[in-house]
């Protein structure tokens, strides 16, 4: 779930942990009730300092997403189906947002990301 975390994005850490849980949510990939990894596991797997993901975790219970357990972990807040849809039509403007802020870095124009988007997303008829 989370081998999308890059370190060399201008997006913190932090952001792009929170975001790829909200994705995971939205997409139905993680079910309310279900468990995150433990800080410290989260932590060393993804070779970041554990203070990263405690904040990503804080963030994403702050908006209620998750709720922390002390002792017990981090775990999937129940989510309304509109609250769901919600992140999801958020979880692909951060993502569209960060295809633009790579295209810019490598010299792509929005020109160039609109033609490939074209060309590879299944005809809408």
């Amino acid at each position: 779930m989370f081998s999308t975390i890059d370190p060399r994005s201008p997006t913190p850490l932090y952001a792009q942990i929170s975001d790829r849980v909200r994705l995971a949510i939205a997409s139905g990939e993680l079910s309310p009730g279900e468990s995150l990894p433990s800080v410290r596991a989260l932590a060393t797997k993804l070779r970041v300092n554990p203070a990263t993901v405690v904040q990503a975790y804080r963030d994403l219970e702050r908006d209620r997403i998750v709720e922390m357990r002390q002792g017990a972990g981090t775990f999937i807040s129940e989510m309304a189906t509109e609250t769901r849809a919600r992140e999801r039509t958020a979880a692909a403007q951060r993502f569209v947002r960060q295809m633009l802020q790579e295209a810019a870095r490598t010299g792509l124009s929005p020109a160039d990301l609109r033609l490939a988007l074209d060309r590879e997303l299944p005809e809408s008829k």
